[in-house]
């Protein structure tokens, strides 16, 4: 198992680790339940079997190349998963996947372009892309800057380059993606006591109405739509004499010579 995917596995056993992953689960799980087709894959965070409240029959887990040992161990947790492969070619066929998820995948990608690139090609047409990522513009991204400042190799998740809302509404909109919605979690700060956490429970609540796009973490829906001419399909309701009827001819015989009627004359 690589460092990064070592780093992550700890961290996600902490307090602030097991607050996200319960408030992630969630929303995945209501997520592609709704969802159908044949094949899903889930990219990134396979400590979490976020596919499993999924109803399409082929589900797949891909690790990072790194890891290219099935069924990998660490600190007596074992983690397994179908298929190795990088963010810059997915090893997929083209328009082959109906469900892609990509939980906090691209904020440690080296090229998040790329990755939702290939997510782009690999996906079907209306297929869906699930995307969670941490929020730069609240308590997380504010510790993950801090953090960055203080200690010139900051710990897993904060160096991580945390992408904003916007600009990847921006990304996604110029590869296809039509956003259909967008949920924000992780309101309590990144606090590692537990008492803390009880105290700022609260939070929750409070932002939900109030301060929900300050949550630590945003949660993406997008479909894939592909651009193109609509096929105009008959209207077989229509009786047939009726259509021959309509692509008559409505212009008028020419009269510029004499009827028959009076050359007969």
């Amino acid at each position: 198992m690589s460092i990064a995917t070592q780093l992550s596995s700890f961290w996600m056993r902490s307090i602030a680790g097991q607050y996200l992953q319960t408030q992630e689960h969630s929303l995945y799980d209501h997520a592609v339940f709704h969802l159908f087709g044949f094949n899903a894959v889930q990219m990134g965070c396979l400590q979490m079997d976020l596919l499993s409240n999924s109803r399409m029959p082929n589900r797949y887990k891909l690790a990072d190349a790194m890891d290219n040992s099935a069924g990998a161990h660490f600190s007596g947790q074992q983690f397994d998963y179908d298929v190795a492969g990088s963010d810059d070619f997915l090893p997929f066929a083209e328009m082959s996947l109906d469900l892609l998820l990509l939980p906090h995948r691209l904020e440690f990608s080296p090229r998040p372009h790329q990755t939702l690139r290939e997510a782009s090609r690999v996906m079907m047409p209306d297929g869906h892309l699930l995307i969670s990522g941490f929020n730069p513009h609240s308590a997380w991204g504010l510790t993950s800057a801090l953090k960055k400042i203080l200690f010139k190799q900051a710990s897993y998740p904060w160096h991580g380059n945390f992408i904003a809302l916007p600009r990847l509404k921006d990304w996604l909109t110029l590869l296809g993606f039509e956003v259909v919605s967008v949920t924000m979690c992780g309101h309590i700060p990144p606090f590692e006591q537990a008492a803390w956490h009880q105290r700022f429970a609260f939070m929750d609540k409070i932002s939900e109405r109030c301060c929900t796009k300050l949550g630590g973490v945003y949660f993406i829906v997008a479909k894939k739509r592909v651009v193109g001419m609509t096929p105009i399909k008959p209207n077989w309701k229509t009786p047939l004499k009726s259509s021959l009827i309509a692509v008559q001819p409505k212009t008028k015989p020419s009269q510029s010579k004499p009827a028959q009627s009076e050359i007969l004359k």
